[in-house]
């Protein structure tokens, strides 16, 4: 039996995340063993599956409730981005582009 830890950093649990899906360890396994360590109430099946999948995009860090993390600065790059997004369909939403750019918050793509 494992030694569980309660009241984890959001910090904490989201590098496990990182480092086991480095080692290529598959998301329902990732799931399963930070509930053995950390408790079912810490992240969800699907959070845990999400952040598996922007790290894999490249992200590195998240939005936490206190607002810190990962969130790209306006420049040449993320407009031209942006731009060819819309190009593609005129009749874009915000939800739409968010899902082609996930690393980019809504705020920023409005």
């Amino acid at each position: 039996m494992f030694k569980t830890i309660t009241d984890p950093a959001d910090c904490e649990v989201r590098s496990v995340i990182r480092f086991l899906n480095a080692n290529n360890v598959k998301q329902a396994e990732i799931h399963r063993q930070r509930v053995e360590i950390y408790g079912e109430n810490v992240m969800t099946d699907g959070m845990v599956r999400k952040c598996v999948r922007q790290y894999n995009d490249g992200c590195t860090m998240f939005m936490t409730k206190h607002g810190v993390g990962d969130l790209p600065v306006v420049n040449d790059d993320l407009v031209a981005k942006v731009n060819e997004k819309i190009r593609e369909n005129r009749r874009f939403t915000i939800r739409m582009l968010f899902d082609e750019l996930p690393r980019i918050s809504k705020t920023v793509l409005h």
